[in-house]
């Protein structure tokens, strides 16, 4: 099968009036990526050489957001929604360009996974001219019904059409399916629009593939992998389907997460074995993690790179841009962004550090600020290796503190200080006794 050509054609043209949002409803996000994002991937790790996305309400917008996650994919226009069979003929020009294999998959199904669709395609392989994805629900009602005799699929019986022994039917129709490449555009020609909507329904096409004599087949998928989503409690709960399936993936790749449920991963967190994740912390997008790490609770990353044996937190915020080296601490209430804080430093406490470079091995005193940004640009702090920064220091950029320089605590240092120097940069302190009583 690895050698088949595969179209995956991704129907994503659906209002999604019930997620009450102006946004098309499959740019909704799971674990920070659109829901359809998520479709493409599913598809890609199946062997699609090929995408088609059909959208409708808001084209631009999806345009727009598919050059981000499906820079390749071509985008086809259903003006008017006619039934699902209507939708794929949508992509006639993809599919009319000779792929063995079509997948046809909706946006709003982010769970799908790869395994679930490469199922299909084998049974392309072996023959079959339309493998149908189906599933079993806890409560089969309102699903259209899976009809099957002799080890075929014969129909997908809608229920209201179906008799009461077809009602007991557990075995439901995802909406998912593989067609044959070569079969696909008779097949869906075929379908007609005889019923009391005046749609054309893709779920016809295996009674007319049938009726031609084709070998039409069911395959099982899990009830997650055919979760569709229509508002937005759907959407929360195929999120904490997501985070416990990843969760688990990290857990038996090595990392320990304390209290897992309070851990939330974005789609591309990468996080390296014998890492300590605390309770409470959230990975943004962008998050790589190397090997030894420990990220303390109530910890907030993203658009990270973080070396082997570091620490992070409590109460930290990494923010795009920061780079930790080996070894390197961020302690508690501390914001690093745009910064690379190189082996060994630490920068423990109630502290800002943007837009700058901490060398190695250096110290930073609880209090201090990058002071980066003047109402109009920002600009570069520039922190030796070994050198030491008092509490409560404000380093006004652009400013370089040298190899080994030592800048005194409650300094507000505005010049550059020279290798292995000392610096103040405070007023000094003046008493008059007696004048505090005065002041009360």
């Amino acid at each position: 099968m690895s050698q088949r050509s595969c179209l995956s054609v991704i129907l994503a043209a659906g209002e999604g009036t019930r997620m009450k949002s102006a946004m098309p409803k499959v740019l909704h996000a799971i674990a920070g990526l659109p829901m359809v994002a998520h479709v493409v991937k599913a598809a890609e790790a199946a062997g699609a050489t090929g995408l088609a996305l059909v959208i409708g309400h808001g084209t631009e917008e999806m345009r727009k957001a598919a050059q981000k996650f499906a820079p390749k994919a071509e985008t086809f226009v259903q003006e008017t929604r006619l039934g699902t069979a209507h939708a794929v003929l949508a992509a006639r020009e993809a599919i009319s360009k000779g792929y063995d294999d079509i997948l046809v998959m909706f946006g709003d199904t982010p769970l799908i996974d790869a395994e679930a669709l490469a199922t299909a395609r084998q049974k392309l392989a072996e023959g079959a001219a339309v493998a149908v994805i189906g599933f079993r629900p806890p409560n089969p009602t309102g699903y259209g019904r899976l009809i099957e005799k002799g080890g075929r699929l014969v129909a997908i019986r809608e229920e209201k059409d179906c008799s009461e022994a077809e009602k007991k039917i557990g075995f439901c129709n995802a909406g998912m399916m593989a067609v044959a490449g070569k079969h696909a555009l008779r097949l869906l020609d075929k379908v007609g629009n005889s019923n009391a909507k005046g749609e054309f329904y893709l779920t016809d096409i295996v009674e007319i593939a049938g009726a031609e004599g084709l070998d039409v087949v069911a395959t099982e998928a899990s009830f997650e992998n055919a979760l569709g989503i229509n508002n937005r409690a759907e959407l929360a709960e195929a999120e904490a389907i997501w985070q416990a399936r990843r969760r688990r993936e990290a857990m038996l790749a090595g990392v320990t997460l304390i209290a897992p449920e309070t851990v939330y991963f974005s789609h591309d967190t990468e996080i390296g074995a014998d890492t300590i994740v605390e309770p409470n912390v959230w990975f943004g997008p962008g998050v790589q993690i190397s090997t030894g790490v420990t990220i303390h609770a109530f910890s907030h990353l993203a658009g990270t790179t973080i070396a082997a044996n570091c620490e992070v937190g409590p109460f930290a915020r990494l923010r795009p841009g920061a780079d930790l080296r080996k070894k390197a601490k961020v302690g508690n209430f501390c914001e690093v962004k745009q910064a690379t804080v190189e082996e060994g430093a630490k920068v423990n406490h109630l502290t800002y550090i943007g837009d700058a470079r901490v060398g190695a091995g250096a110290n930073i005193g609880a209090g201090t600020i990058t002071c980066n940004y003047d109402g109009f640009s920002k600009f570069f702090t520039d922190i030796g290796e070994g050198a030491f920064i008092g509490s409560n220091s404000s380093l006004v950029a652009p400013v370089t503190i040298g190899k080994g320089g030592y800048i005194a605590s409650g300094s507000v240092i505005t010049e550059s200080v020279p290798d292995d120097a000392l610096a103040f940069g405070r007023a000094r302190q003046k008493t008059i006794p007696g004048k505090g009583k005065d002041c009360l």
